[in-house]
């Protein structure tokens, strides 16, 4: 059997122009022979329709995609994700559905059975749950089908099992020797190695080949990395499609293992891929073509300009540079080698008379006051405006180049270096940005020297550090991860070698930024777990 895997880039809920690109996958799977095309969980109207599914139309559009599509099915069959509605009186109103269309017409639907509640995915919220895992026959095969958490069955970290069914082994129990997962899952670092090894095992278990069909694109603050894939019976890899970018792979089932299967991007390098294609996403599917951010001379600033750069080109990007009377020489030299560097626009709006109409106008009420957070924060407000004066004036999309450390603690200042569309970086930490600028450097020297080297610093008073408020990045870093990702208590994060006073003050810090990153813009997910949608603390609270 000659299989087909389509992975396209979809705007969530372009479903006219959806369908178009459907149909012509179709034909391009038969120009290539293609006995069966695959396409991806939901791939009808993109994942995660969220709140449209409750619009009234959505799903009859849907549905008429799937009715498009039967009569291509003619001389080939084709396999899609879709929503389908729940004929029954009680539950949900909607099934996450998976239907094969063949000589024309449906020929079988599986509705998933597993719905995910935790971190970014909240399936129960739209979907009814299917009760059955029926097989399908096509081409001398039979078919199990299952979408995206039907097969996640067991935590990987622990092996407890997470559900009370095993859809696929139910499939397998019916005589499947073919099993094919729909999925929409989000990639973050290291996940696609737990996909592979999970497809592998689920192989293995059954003797049968697996193929995996996965989306691609970024859809607001998730990153698909497509990379769909097809392991044999012993859970070798046997075909692989392209990774952060749309893809049509083509592989018959009887073929040995190709001599050499691409392997996909992993570590630092995949994170620089999946930022690229996030930011190139957002501003496509939102219909911008330009950003402007604020270049401070340090290493964040740099990073984010470096990526947009690259993934935009630097004619669509603007560096402003805004010194204070605190601002270093360097500190503007190094702005400026950058901007020159890259090839970006940039202009030098210095701030120190903003700084001082505000004092003069702050002076009656803030008499026989000492100088303090407010006036330091007065200058992150005032870049944030002028950042946001340029994107309204230039019709350019402003973004954030604060990284997950500071966000996690609220080293940041709401209207200030927060203001903008979108954070780039915000689910970075300090020193995987490091790791960004030292890749970005070996591809091509852009980044100055003195910017990845020199102590970091907000530079809102004289002489000001980051360690003057914060531990060193390693510690902070690993107390965040160990904290937020990890879900370590206070006592299992000191046993990792950190002074107890240290972790307190880090995880108050954490508990205390809630209302800021409430407040912050969508930043792109590439960790385990990201502030943002997939993290939900109550604003106010105490910590137990």
């Amino acid at each position: 059997m000659k299989l087909a895997i389509v992975q396209d880039d979809a705007t969530v809920g372009a479903i006219p122009a959806i369908r178009r690109r459907m149909l012509a996958r179709v034909d391009d799977a038969r120009a290539a022979g293609a006995d069966l095309v695959i396409f991806p969980e939901l791939s009808t109207v993109g994942y995660p329709p969220k709140d449209l599914l409750d619009l009234p139309g959505f799903v009859a559009a849907n549905l008429q995609t799937v009715e498009a599509l039967a009569p291509a099915s003619r001389d080939i069959a084709i396999l899609l994700g879709h929503v389908e509605p729940n004929p029954s009186p009680t539950g949900k109103p909607l099934f996450n559905s998976a239907s094969l269309l063949v000589d024309g017409r449906v020929a079988r639907t599986w509705h998933k059975a597993l719905l995910p509640c935790y971190d970014v995915f909240d399936d129960p919220r739209y979907f009814a749950p299917g009760t059955a895992s029926p097989v399908a026959s096509l081409g001398g095969r039979t078919l199990g089908v299952t979408i995206c958490e039907d097969i996640w069955t067991a935590s990987e970290a622990t092996g407890r099992p997470l559900y009370d069914r095993d859809p696929a082994g139910e499939q397998l129990a019916q005589g499947a020797d073919l099993l094919i997962n729909l999925s929409a899952s989000p990639w973050s670092m290291d996940k696609l190695a737990v996909r592979r090894g999970l497809v592998a095992r689920l192989a293995r278990r059954g003797g049968v080949p697996v193929v995996y069909a996965n989306q691609v694109g970024a859809n607001d603050e998730l990153l698909f990395d497509g990379a769909s894939f097809i392991v044999d019976a012993k859970g070798r890899l046997v075909a692989q499609a392209r990774q952060f970018a749309p893809d049509l792979l083509v592989f018959t089932l009887d073929d040995q293992p190709a001599a050499a299967v691409p392997e996909p991007a992993e570590g630092t390098p995949a994170l620089l891929a999946a930022l690229e294609m996030g930011l190139r996403d957002y501003l496509r599917k939102t219909g911008f073509r330009d950003v402007v951010l604020g270049l401070s001379g340090g290493i964040d600033s740099a990073v984010v300009a470096a990526i947009a750069a690259r993934a935009l080109g630097p004619e669509h990007v603007t560096g402003l540079l805004m010194p204070s009377p605190w601002s270093s020489d360097h500190s503007v030299a190094d702005a400026r080698a950058l901007a020159e560097a890259l090839g970006i626009r940039h202009h030098v709006l210095p701030i120190g008379d903003a700084m001082a109409a505000y004092d003069r106008v702050l002076a009656p009420v803030f008499a026989d006051t000492t100088p303090g957070l407010a006036e330091e924060n007065l200058q992150a407000r005032i870049r944030g405006n002028l950042v946001m004066a340029w994107a309204n004036k230039y019709e350019a999309l402003a973004l954030c180049t604060g990284n997950k450390s500071e966000m996690a603690v609220g080293y940041c200042t709401l209207y200030g270096d927060m203001a903008g569309a979108l954070s780039l970086i915000a689910d970075v930490p300090k020193m995987m940005v490091y790791e960004l600028a030292h890749l970005l450097n070996a591809q091509g020297r852009v980044i100055p020297e003195s910017s990845v080297v020199k102590p970091p610093s907000a530079e809102l008073r004289p002489g000001q550090l980051d360690t003057d408020s914060l531990p060193p990045y390693p510690v902070l870093d690993d107390i965040i991860e160990a904290y937020v990702e990890e879900h370590l208590d206070d006592d299992d994060i000191v046993r990792r070698g950190h002074a107890r006073a240290t972790v307190e003050r880090v995880i108050a810090l954490i508990h205390r930024a809630e209302y800021k990153r409430r407040q912050a813009a969508p930043t792109l997910k590439v960790t385990s777990k990201a502030f943002g949608v997939g993290r939900r603390y109550p604003i106010v609270h105490e910590r137990p």
